[in-house]
């Protein structure tokens, strides 16, 4: 059973960098596929069902909660394998699975483990709700929806007394922030028509990410799109008028990330924890809020608009290939040994030099994404203003790293 008083933080965890990442940075709740029966089956380094123990064990030390996404297309080969995956989640005490398949779900009720529905069951409505409040206490609405239309199904499930099958009234999840599809609630077959690669099993190709010329099939005539990418919708950001969204009555936000960087999963669920609690603390302000975009603008993006919460009517496309971010990292070297007593991390320069002022990046699966920056250093045992390929450097660090972490400076994009 869940309680809080304030919004439900959900971040993505495509790696153990990540999971760390978001679970030092406040994440109330992480979401994560297994193999090939997830969405990002193709974008990420996958956890297998080996992982699911640590997982486990990793949000339960930090009373975080955690999602197993279990929301592709499931053909009758894949269900023993759902069947195995649901078992050993549910004896690991993973939280709950996000189903869309009614297989998965059915399965997962037969073992009583927690159901969410997934945005692809694209959830418009009340009776849409009543119908899988009777398998599911949580459910993600489409990504189509304006707020006023999710906080008429919010007041609609408190007036009601709609509940899910652990006897809470049922729980609302809308994404927050990150990635968006150019189709309904991520229902896309391009990636299947010309890679044969499904969307709709994890494996987009991304089709819709690319620049496209128009051509005239009688005449020849080309006509590029004016350097639009006009599938290729920009990154949702809600930050801005957070204070509405909870106002809709939502009890979990979801931040999209699985297959970006855990610098990204670290920023991002940082600020919108900080954000969140200046809302209940009465402090969030449109001074806070330009901090905040400011950011977020260091990590990926490819621009920000608000979706259709709002109540735009048209998308707003992208007008880049990749990312907007203000900063990069450039890689730098490997942690080699770590000293607790004196706190102090070794690492191998690999590629670029480093130097005291530079701002720099430590990733790795349980050292998560930590940023600092240097105020001195030591190659070899000689003080020194910059380490060059080739040097083995010191300096303190206010966190402990492992052998092999990547060590990243941060520049300016």
């Amino acid at each position: 059973m869940k309680s809080h008083t304030k919004i439900e933080l959900m971040a993505p965890a495509g790696s153990f960098d990540s999971l760390q990442a978001a679970l030092d940075n406040g994440a109330d709740s992480i979401y994560f596929g297994v193999e090939q029966l997830n969405m990002r089956a193709r974008a990420t380094v996958n956890f297998t069902m080996d992982d699911l123990q640590e997982i486990s064990n990793r949000c339960e030390a930090k009373n975080v909660r955690s999602y197993l996404t279990l929301n592709t297309i499931i053909y009758d080969h894949d269900l023993s394998v759902v069947k195995t995956l649901l078992n050993k989640a549910k004896e690991a005490n993973i939280t709950a699975v996000i189903a869309s398949d009614q297989a998965v779900i059915a399965m997962a009720k037969s073992i009583s483990m927690e159901v969410h529905i997934s945005t692809q069951l694209n959830v418009t409505n009340i009776e849409t709700i009543k119908f899988y409040s009777l398998f599911a206490d949580t459910m993600v609405l489409s990504r189509e929806l304006s707020l006023r239309q999710i906080k008429k199904i919010t007041d609609q499930i408190e007036k009601e007394q709609i509940k899910g099958p652990n006897g809470n009234l049922v729980e609302i999840e809308i994404f927050g922030h990150g990635a968006l599809c150019m189709a309904v609630s991520g229902k896309c077959y391009l990636s299947l028509h010309s890679h044969n690669s499904s969307a709709n099993r994890g494996a987009c190709k991304q089709n819709c990410r690319k620049k496209y010329t128009v051509i005239d099939q009688e005449t020849g005539f080309e006509i590029e799109l004016d350097n639009e990418y006009m599938m290729s919708p920009k990154d949702l950001c809600t930050l801005d008028f957070l204070d509405q969204v909870i106002d809709s009555g939502i009890q979990v936000l979801k931040i999209e990330g699985r297959g970006r960087a855990p610098e990204y999963v670290a920023t991002v669920i940082k600020t919108y924890r900080e954000a969140i609690d200046a809302y209940y603390d009465k402090t969030f302000s449109k001074e806070k809020v330009e901090i905040w975009m400011e950011v977020l603008n260091t990590v990926y993006n490819r621009g920000f608009w608000s979706g259709y919460y709002l109540g735009q009517e048209l998308g707003e496309w992208s007008d880049i290939p990749g990312s907007a971010a203000t900063q990069k990292k450039v890689y730098v070297g490997k942690g080699t040994h770590y000293f607790p007593k004196a706190e102090v991390g070794e690492f191998k320069i690999e590629a670029y030099d480093i130097k005291i002022g530079d701002r720099i990046l430590v990733t790795g699966p349980s050292t998560g994404a930590q940023e600092m920056i240097i105020d001195e250093m030591f190659v070899g045992d000689i003080a020194a203003e910059k380490a060059t390929k080739g040097d083995d450097c010191t300096f303190k660090l206010p966190f402990r790293i492992r052998m092999s972490d990547k060590l990243y400076k941060i520049v300016e994009a």
